[in-house]
């Protein structure tokens, strides 16, 4: 699986912005996608993950209400609505393919996409 993270940008807070991230493969489907954001001097940390049907989907609690996790599995694309930003959002944002593991661990994600980068500026 090929991933690739797109829609970042500069917004103020308590704006939005929705990420997409394109895959390629024919297993998509099947695979657990997740979000993840890595701030500047910071790990990089859980944000939401979706199961492969769409019907199962979790969040980090410090974005739980303000985001919303979709995908398409017909366009292979993954979804991350962000709404009500803060500064602290701020971050470069990534998709990734579940394999295994505890959901909210990098080390859990085996394919990454190129990052996208979210400001929120205060």
């Amino acid at each position: 699986v090929q991933l690739q993270a797109s829609g970042g940008g500069l917004v103020q807070a308590g704006g939005s912005l929705r990420l997409s991230c394109v895959a390629s493969g024919r297993t998509f489907s099947s695979y657990v996608m997740g979000w993840f954001r890595q701030a500047p001097g910071k790990e990089r940390e859980f944000v939401a993950a979706i199961s492969g049907s769409g019907g199962s989907t979790w969040y980090a609690d410090s974005v739980k209400g303000r985001f919303t996790i979709s995908r398409d599995n017909a366009k292979k694309m993954v979804y991350l609505q962000m709404n009500s930003l803060e500064p602290e959002d701020t971050a470069v944002y990534s998709c990734a393919a579940y394999k295994g593991g505890i959901l909210y661990l990098p080390t859990s994600y085996d394919y990454w996409g190129q990052g996208t980068l979210v400001t929120v500026s205060s």
